[in-house]
């Protein structure tokens, strides 16, 4: 069998940590990944962390059986501590469920064992483009002050930004113009909110989800719908800027104390202007916190001046603020959750739109937040 080469891979070896506690794949591993990288390796959970506290690890193939803790709760903790390290899950005991748990953690991809070689190669293949991609994009962030500057700076960033994204891989380089359909530029967008926080990613991908199913139940056009799903991905875009920032860390529902915390709907919509969205994705983004009695931010609009989208939003923000599960958080079951808006109807949302919303997570609950997990607008082609 001819294995396939990998491409456009850094002049240095990348090295991989291999963890296994089973000696038989976890050489045939080391054997088929040692022409292309360095290897290391570990046969306990805790010997993997020993290596990563004292080696840089660019990527991890993990067994989900180990014999002093479970891979997916080491998963975890490699995801919260060296988050940018790509993981793929190797095992053989996987399961539609533990393949999305390990997605939902943060694994790039999920390979059962016993593996083909050529799959193997092109999963790791495509996991280390993508890490060079979030690496690239980590690094533009951290430097870059054209996308905060003047509207002359951010659309010139955004181009050189695009620029260098398209250079890795084989992604085509044309260039950022206005009439970039939006579809084009999720898979930098998407990338973009991964690499400020993989929950971030994960959060906007269901507020999107959660939106689309209220969507559903209203007279919206069309337009309107792929706006919604939109901008409900980007909702939280202004929070990439935020040097520290980790979704772990946000109020799970705001209370307007700090600058900080009001700027980022403001901040979002500015980033996104060179862009050319369509202008409801704009709103959205830049009002999903405005509050139907006027007591949100941050311009404090009140009832139906509050653009029907970012109404929306807010409503399906605050439903996965409350039920998303995280490793230092507790969440709310789906009936509390709803029963919290239920009771907020009129004041922080419109009246109307939390009756359908409460009445179609309590039809749809059975299959929540699995059908989230699995959605998001990077992978619709309704978008």
């Amino acid at each position: 069998m001819t294995i396939p080469a990998l491409r456009n891979m850094p002049a240095q070896k990348p090295t991989v940590l291999v963890i296994d506690d089973e000696a038989g794949p976890r050489d045939a591993l080391k054997v088929i990944l040692r022409p292309f990288f360095n290897i290391q390796s570990a046969e306990s959970a805790q010997a993997a962390i020993n290596v990563l506290n004292h080696q840089q690890i660019d990527l991890i193939t993990l067994d989900q059986k180990l014999p002093d803790r479970q891979g997916m709760d080491l998963l975890q903790e490699i995801k919260q501590d060296h988050a940018n390290i790509e993981v793929i899950i190797i095992t053989g005991y996987g399961s539609l469920k533990s393949a999305m748990e390990g997605i939902r953690h943060g694994a790039a991809g999920y390979l059962l064992k016993p593996f083909n070689v050529t799959e193997l190669i092109t999963l790791v293949n495509q996991t280390l483009e993508k890490k060079q991609r979030l690496d690239y994009l980590r690094r533009f962030l951290a430097t870059s002050t054209g996308l905060w500057g003047t509207d002359r700076e951010c659309a010139q960033a955004w181009h050189e930004m695009r620029e260098g994204y398209e250079a890795i891989g084989k992604c085509s380089g044309q260039g950022l113009s206005a009439h970039d359909d939006a579809s084009n530029l999720l898979p930098m967008l998407s990338d973009l909110l991964e690499a400020k926080d993989r929950q971030l990613l994960n959060h906007c991908s269901r507020v999107s989800f959660y939106a689309t199913l209220l969507a559903n139940r209203t007279n919206l056009t069309v337009e309107e719908q792929k706006s919604l799903a939109l901008g409900a991905f980007l909702h939280d875009i202004g929070k990439v800027g935020k040097e520290a920032y980790r979704f772990a860390d946000d109020e799970i529902v705001a209370t307007n104390t700090t600058h900080e915390l009001r700027s980022h709907p403001e901040i979002g919509a500015k980033l996104v202007a060179p862009l050319g969205l369509p202008a409801a994705t704009g709103q959205i983004i830049a009002y999903h916190h405005e509050r139907w009695d006027g007591s949100g931010y941050p311009h404090g609009l009140k009832g139906e001046g509050i653009p029907i989208l970012a109404r929306i939003v807010c409503l399906a923000q605050t439903f996965d603020h409350l039920t998303a599960e995280l490793p230092d958080r507790i969440a709310l079951p789906i009936d509390d959750a709803s029963s919290f808006i239920a009771a907020r109807a009129g004041s922080y949302f419109d009246p109307q739109l939390t009756g359908l919303f409460t009445q179609v997570v309590q039809e749809c609950k059975a299959s929540l937040p699995a059908m989230a997990i699995a959605t998001s607008p990077s992978t619709r082609s309704d978008v």
